[in-house]
């Protein structure tokens, strides 16, 4: 960063109330005030405009109406990665689990001789912090990896974003099997499928790919029937030419369905790893509701799919 652009941001943090709040909210700095407050602030700082929870009409806005409105116990163990294990098993069967290697509450108790030589370590509620993704154990710095884990459990996820189903989330480490599939290369990683289900029913879905370094190096915003959807976001590159639909697509949806019944919303993330459909996770928000929408109108566009609960 330059020094003209260092100054310029000086000057905006401090004359800028919104940018401020915005930027020293990531930082933890408001981590103390009550959530609805909390929320039209980082709101009006993300958009520039207030917050509507009397009468929300956009997805975003559903979204933070849901965070403040609809607090279901089980939704927590449906964002525990290692407690919805059990949940997936009973409604689709445990055969589209990833298979698990181990869980511990402690980075220290990890018995990493005992592991093969390539695994997934993994907290069970947060999003990446701390995750380790080994290809070959003799590579591995095991100290530096217990590091992260420790950093990963000392996280509290909700803290930034409110998403108030990962705060009572017990705090362990999973190891689950690398998986590769036959058509993966060293360079292109897995395909990921998350299928946006609103009250049941699937109405979008990414697909994506995580290359060697990379995360989501491609993502593409599909209608169900495998077409480009007519809105994006501006966050990645779209595939150039869209990965082939998956030998398991209509299984992919039909659990979308099973998994997300009596849910307002969830996306359900799945794997397909040589022609067998594998679980990914459940997640509650897109972008903690704080996703920019093209073309313009698409906000309200996906908002008006979504039926919001009586309050819980």
């Amino acid at each position: 960063m330059d020094i003209k652009h260092l100054l310029e941001s000086g000057i905006k943090l401090l004359t800028d109330a919104d940018y401020r709040f915005s930027i020293l909210a990531g930082k933890g700095f408001y981590n103390n005030v009550p959530d609805e407050e909390y929320l039209k602030k980082l709101y009006r700082s993300k958009f520039g405009k207030e917050l509507n929870l009397e009468n929300p009409q956009t997805f975003n806005e559903k979204q933070q109406w849901l965070k403040l409105y609809y607090r279901r116990p089980d939704i927590t163990m449906m964002a525990d990665k290692y407690a919805v294990r059990s949940y997936v098993a009973q409604k689709i069967g445990e055969e589209h689990l990833v298979p698990l290697l181990g869980v511990w509450d402690n980075a220290d108790d990890i018995d990493f001789d005992a592991l093969p030589e390539q695994f997934v370590l993994k907290c069970t509620h947060n999003s990446g912090v701390g995750m380790c993704i080994c290809k070959d154990k003799s590579e591995l710095d095991i100290e530096k990896v217990r590091k992260e884990l420790r950093k990963g459990l000392a996280e509290d996820y909700s803290a930034v974003t409110r998403e108030w189903q990962y705060r009572d989330i017990p705090r362990r480490i999973i190891a689950e099997k690398y998986m590769k599939d036959a058509r993966q290369n060293e360079r292109t990683g897995i395909i990921n499928y998350k299928v946006a289900c609103f009250n049941g029913e699937p109405k979008y879905l990414y697909v994506s790919r995580n290359s060697v370094g990379k995360v989501n190096d491609c993502l593409s915003l599909l209608t169900p029937d495998w077409k480009p959807a007519p809105f994006y976001h501006g966050r990645y590159e779209a595939f150039e030419e869209l990965p082939p639909k998956p030998v398991s697509y209509e299984k992919m949806l039909e659990y979308s369905r099973i998994l997300s019944e009596d849910l307002p919303f969830v996306r359900v993330d799945f794997y397909e790893i040589d022609s067998v459909l594998y679980f990914g996770e459940l997640t509650f928000m897109v972008a903690s509701g704080f996703t920019r929408y093209q073309p313009e109108g698409t906000d309200e566009l996906i908002g008006s799919w979504l039926t919001l609960p009586e309050k819980y």
